[in-house]
């Protein structure tokens, strides 16, 4: 019998969900993505029907607590120094 499922996000950008579910799977966490846009044919449906990311029940905290962790190569750091002024002649 199958284990339940649990929707932990929502996205109204297709690649933001794709990238959230690839993060979980390269943990090992499977995730699912739910549309509910006439199968591609109405996008525009996602701003009421958002794409969903769902986990199973007993991943879901686990799964919360990846996508909630800062990236460690977070780009905010080159906001001090966004050129690298050494290779200037």
């Amino acid at each position: 019998m199958g284990q339940a499922m649990v929707v932990i996000r929502d996205y109204v950008n297709e690649m933001e969900a794709l990238v959230a579910r690839s993060v979980l799977e390269a943990h090992e966490i499977p995730a699912v993505l739910l549309r509910d846009d006439a199968g591609g044919m109405l996008p525009a449906m996602r701003m009421l029907y958002p794409v969903r990311l769902a986990v199973r029940e007993a991943d879901a905290s686990h799964a919360i607590g990846i996508l909630d962790a800062p990236f460690e190569g977070d780009a905010s750091a080159m906001l001090d120094h966004p050129f690298d002024d050494t290779l200037d002649p």
